[in-house]
């Protein structure tokens, strides 16, 4: 009976090479539509006026604990991924509503560290990168404050759109993202031209759109996963959940934690050049967001790829494990140089988004586009480390997933770009240590997963399940 009901579950069944495209494509939208909220806001605000050079650094100085809290929620989110996948592919409901209730909890958590976060510390982390612009300190500020204090759509939205796709909902979780991010866009231009709200019009605009988000999300969620029980009892913090979740989740939110690490230190890196400190800084606040894009999708692809493997791996299907490496790989580069295509093309294009505001904007687009189009040289070497990632995590992996990230986004990336910095033009050579640390880190990325097959994949006792008769 137990094999008859999971047989029914697409995860278990579907072709692999068919499931990745209809569980991937949702969920990259999803992570790119997450980082179109900066974009967004970026644009808006760089363009709104006089002042809009100082709000792009604002906004760039606040990026890095945006980025933070992004990482904590989506850290948290892979844990509970990875177990509630496993739990639903060996039909043991009790323990997916357990973990589904402590995720609950580790979100109320997390909200209440970023609400005192943004009341009491956010004026001292803009000043410490701003060197005196009182006007950035400012705007700065008061933006990091509404995004921080009212961060609980974020924070929710993430642990519920992973209840949807450990369920292989992705569609849903998808939806709720496309509705939060449609409210932003809108919000944006009506709260920051309009009704002449600056920087504040944008945060409010983002807090907004992430709570249609959470709320959409908790609807799909209640309405339609009704194998996972949602009584108020689960919601109890049950210690070996917990740290079941964050066996693979803290290593996941250290890892997404570097990336507010590297941005932060590069930002202090970049205004080491006496000459184009500022002009390098406010194109990193830039071009770091519209990579984002690239990279949220790479994320979202990974994220695909933990929650497949993790339910065969819970299932013991060996040959669906195997299939789901081969093909991640091969479609996380597909993915990839797509998007590299498209920026090569469009890089002056999407700079240009960026150059209506006054004071050195034309300096600015042009810097953007030479950074963006550097970078996408990387993206392909990026996409494959970021899947093995997921792959590794959906082994229940986590250190080595940890040390990829290490590599790609501090231990490689800042010497090269305190090197390219010192050199006499940095605004057209240093973006090239994004590609340098790229294309080092598939190296060692590939160096894991074939160790791991060996040792994990090659060796593992296939149940021959039911569903193998089925086309995979």
């Amino acid at each position: 009976m137990e094999q008859n009901i999971v047989s029914q579950n697409r995860m278990a069944t579907e072709k692999i090479g068919n499931l990745i495209w209809k569980m991937g494509i949702p969920m990259i939208i999803s992570m790119v539509l997450q980082a179109l909220y900066n974009v967004v806001d970026t644009a808006f605000v760089i363009n709104m006026g006089s002042n809009g050079g100082n709000a792009n650094l604002a906004l760039g100085y606040s990026f890095p604990i945006q980025i933070l809290m992004i990482a904590i929620g989506v850290g948290t989110g892979i844990g509970i991924n990875s177990l509630l996948s496993r739990y639903l592919g060996q039909k043991k409901n009790d323990k997916a509503s357990a973990v589904c209730g402590n995720g609950i909890f580790l979100a109320l958590v997390i909200y209440l560290v970023f609400l005192i976060f943004g009341i009491f510390a956010s004026k001292a982390f803009i000043s410490f990168q701003a060197n005196g612009n009182t006007e950035a300190i400012e705007i700065g500020t008061s933006y990091l404050t509404i995004v921080c204090t009212l961060s609980l759509g974020s924070v929710g939205y993430t642990v519920y759109e992973r209840f949807l796709q450990a369920s292989g909902k992705t569609l849903f979780s998808t939806i709720a993202q496309i509705s939060g991010a449609v409210a932003n866009i809108v919000l944006d231009y009506v709260f920051i031209y309009p009704l002449q709200m600056g920087v504040q019009g944008a945060a409010y605009a983002t807090v907004i759109g992430q709570f249609i988000s959470l709320f959409i999300a908790m609807a799909f969620h209640y309405l339609t996963n009704k194998e996972i029980n949602p009584s108020p009892k689960f919601i109890k913090p049950d210690w070996l959940i917990i740290k079941g979740i964050y066996a693979i989740g803290f290593s996941a939110a250290i890892m997404q934690a570097l990336l507010s690490l590297m941005m932060f230190s590069m930002t202090m890196i970049l205004g080491l050049s006496s000459e184009y400190g500022s002009l390098l800084q406010g194109t990193f606040a830039i071009y770091y967001k519209i990579q984002q894009i690239a990279l949220f999708a790479a994320f979202g692809l990974s994220n695909t790829l933990i929650t497949i493997i993790s339910f065969n791996y819970g299932l013991g299907n060996q040959e669906r494990v195997k299939k789901t490496m081969t093909y991640g790989i091969i479609d996380s580069m597909i993915v990839a140089l797509a998007i590299t295509v498209l920026y090569e093309a469009l890089a002056n294009p999407l700079s240009e988004l960026f150059g209506l505001a006054s004071g050195g904007s034309t300096e600015i687009v042009a810097s953007c586009a030479v950074a963006i189009r550097i970078s996408a040289i990387g993206y392909v070497f990026m996409a494959v480390s970021v899947g093995i990632q997921g792959i590794l995590q959906g082994l229940r992996l986590a250190w080595k997933p940890l040390i990829i990230s290490l590599f790609r986004l501090i231990v490689l990336v800042l010497p090269f770009a305190y090197l390219f910095v010192m050199l006499p033009d940095p605004v057209n050579t240093v973006w090239w240590s994004f590609v340098i640390a790229e294309v080092l880190t598939s190296g060692v990325s590939v160096f894991f997963m074939f160790q791991e097959y060996r040792k994990k994949i090659k060796t593992m006792s296939d149940l021959k399940m039911e569903t193998e008769k089925k086309p995979s």
